[in-house]
């Protein structure tokens, strides 16, 4: 697909269509970098965005056991309450 850069202001940009933001499911906030082939475009990645699924995943699956009871040397020797 082909685009055309426009200037916006004191900057330019570039028009993404739709369809393309729905397919790669990209709003708000992106990371721009540069490349040696041009520019990439990429959702921003949230520091543990995923967690939430992730402790989901575990409590239906019943892993979701206290890491204090894990009974490791390291839990015995080092955790002091």
């Amino acid at each position: 697909m082909k685009a055309q850069i426009i200037k916006i202001g004191n900057s330019h940009g570039i028009r993404i269509p739709k369809s393309m933001l729905e397919e790669t499911r990209i709003s708000g906030e992106v990371e721009i970098n540069v490349t040696p082939d041009g520019i990439l475009i990429r959702k921003t990645k949230k520091l543990r965005g995923d967690w939430e699924s992730i402790f989901k995943g575990l409590a239906d699956t019943d892993d979701d056991q206290n890491i204090t009871d894990a009974g490791t040397d390291f839990a015995k020797k080092e955790w002091q309450w």
